[in-house]
């Protein structure tokens, strides 16, 4: 970019701020006839583009400026941002990239990347990335908010506290973002269940907010739900009255079901969930995961799994323990209870099992896809994939920062890594792998009153829910007769009723000794970042078990189509 941009330029600028759009972008054309490489002039002219709505426009200006220099800043930053506020998440991970690389001592270069791995639930990576633009930029609140709230995701209060504080205390930033932080520290001490100091960084948060016209009433609510207030709690949120968002009618339709109003809670979950789908434009696409299935169950067979090579067991690093499970089925509370035992360290939601179909595509030869490419494995020169995806998921447990000082294992309690047994098999075959079973119909109504991701967007319908109950069903039992070892399954209500037998079989499982601290796990401070980290601070209790019964009248249209997966695993629909 010129030191100083041509008169037409200039020209065209004075143009764009007086809002004459037709005048400015006639300028940026005049100057780029005579030279089509000046980059002042084709930043002018991107801005005028979005201004005017022309985002494609915009996009190839952009991409035109970063072809004739690919360390332009301004190019690179707001071709990834562009494409970031549109949704195009892929697009502008790889805008993302390519900026880091053409300008490696850029800050917004290393945030923007970091917002998106955060995004995709890459919490280390982004760390990573949070912490190399603080280092360049400096302390920036809004960097420093970043990567606490990165480390806050990951668990760690200690860290994400400091951070939370710092930012707080810049003095040159808007209001709005300093109630922010606030809020944000506050919910760093509700995570340590220290409510003192939770509702005094609400309060300030509130008090430095409101001249922006912040609202935490949301925030206050969810704070007197955890606190067993959910009258307060509910009053609170029917003051917003028509103004409420679906994240708060959710949480309404929790409330009210505390209170025993179901009807009322039924249909706040239902509308809330509607809602989140739309405004997220998420959707559970029922053929294709059913061909998806019908193809895992094709390609993995006793027969074929049995050609396929297996890793050997790594001896020189802690191993993982996989829990499998649909979400609200209880994997948070076996976690908490295993990685209150002192040879084992939390891991939380790991992505590497999914991340393996795409790496071992690229590493086989073929062009079938996954899962078919797998038989390439079977020639004797591919026999060493499942080494590579066991090494490949260590390395990223490393980096990851789970594998825990002088633990001999982790956890892994990605919710519906079932879909992925043979391959986990194949890579640690001897792995403790736990599969947590709850009565479905209570699961059901779990995952309608939250609101998850899960189960490819199947969680934002009761239709969908028990859909997906079904399929994932049926591929479970399929691959229960062709592993050699199948999953320890643990029933969540035996757990409830019989917490120390149940307790001692898992951990005898997993090849540890009794730890009385397991059956405290809910002193346990590790904050587990998921919808269930309130309940699993509380002592076991059995108030969620037989919850669908009190939804049996709105459930009666799927009754006949679970009933078999009910009967099959062990429960009933007797009311």
């Amino acid at each position: 970019m010129s030191a100083s941009p041509h008169p037409l330029v200039l020209r065209g600028r004075q143009a764009f701020q007086a809002r004459d759009f037709t005048a400015a972008l006639s300028l940026c054309g005049m100057r780029l006839k005579e030279a089509p490489d000046d980059l002042d002039a084709l930043e002018l002219k991107a801005v005028i583009q979005q201004s005017r709505g022309d985002m494609k426009g915009a996009e190839d200006t952009m991409r035109h400026a970063l072809a004739l220099d690919p360390a332009s800043a301004w190019a690179a930053h707001d071709l990834t941002q562009m494409l970031h506020v549109q949704g195009q998440t892929k697009a502008a991970e790889m805008a993302a990239r390519h900026a880091l690389i053409a300008l490696p001592e850029d800050p917004q270069s290393h945030l923007q990347l970091a917002v998106i791995l955060a995004e995709y639930d890459d919490l280390p990576a982004a760390e990573y990335h949070n912490r190399q633009a603080l280092e360049l930029a400096g302390p920036h609140p809004q960097i420093l908010v970043n990567l606490a709230l990165c480390l806050y995701n990951q668990g760690r209060l200690d860290e994400a506290e400091s951070l939370f504080l710092q930012a707080c205390r810049v003095a040159e930033q808007p209001p709005g973002a300093r109630a922010m932080a606030m809020a944000h520290l506050s919910r760093v001490y509700e995570a340590r269940r220290d409510m003192v100091n939770a509702w005094l960084w609400l309060d300030r948060a509130e008090q430095t907010g409101k001249p922006a016209g912040q609202d935490f009433a949301l925030l206050r609510a969810l704070y007197l739900s955890n606190t067993d207030k959910p009258k307060e709690a509910l009053e609170l949120i029917d003051r917003a009255g028509s103004r409420i968002s679906p994240a708060a009618l959710l949480d309404k339709g929790r409330l009210l079901d505390r209170l025993g109003r179901y009807e009322e809670a039924w249909a706040a979950m239902v509308t809330a969930k509607a809602k989140l789908a739309q405004e997220g434009k998420l959707a559970y696409d029922a053929p294709k995961i059913a061909a998806e299935f019908e193809t895992l169950r094709a390609a993995f067979t006793a027969k074929s799994l049995a050609r396929l090579p297996r890793a050997g067991t790594r001896t020189d690093v802690p191993q993982p323990v996989f829990i499998l499970g649909f979400p609200r089925s209880g994997t948070t509370m076996i976690e908490q209870m295993l990685s209150s035992h002192d040879h084992v360290a939390p891991g939380g939601e790991l992505p590497f099992v999914h991340e393996w179909q795409a790496l071992s595509t690229r590493l086989l030869p073929g062009t079938e896809p996954y899962p078919q490419r797998l038989a390439e494995a079977q020639a004797a020169d591919f026999h060493h994939i499942p080494t590579v995806l066991r090494d490949y998921y260590l390395g990223r447990a490393e980096i990851y920062g789970v594998m825990g000082e002088g633990r001999r294992l982790f956890t892994d309690k990605m919710p519906l890594n079932d879909a992925h047994l043979p391959l986990i098999r194949l890579a640690f075959p001897h792995a403790p792998v736990i599969r947590m079973l709850r009565h479905p119909l209570d699961v059901a109504i779990s995952i309608l009153s939250h609101n998850l991701t899960h189960g490819m967007n199947s969680g934002f319908a009761m239709e969908t829910i028990v859909t997906h109950m079904i399929a994932q069903h049926g591929l479970d039992a399929h691959y229960d007769t062709i592993v050699e070892q199948p999953p320890l399954v643990v029933r969540y209500e035996d757990f409830v009723a019989h917490q120390e037998a149940e307790t001692r079989r898992v951990l005898d499982y997993c090849g540890l000794g009794f730890d009385e601290a397991c059956l405290r796990f809910h002193e346990n401070r590790r904050h587990a970042p998921t919808p269930s980290y309130s309940q699993v601070s509380k002592p076991l209790n059995d108030r969620s078990i037989g919850r669908w019964r009190n939804y049996a009248r709105q459930l009666a249209p799927w009754m006949d189509r679970i009933a078999p997966v009910v009967e099959a695993l062990g429960y009933t629909l007797d009311l």
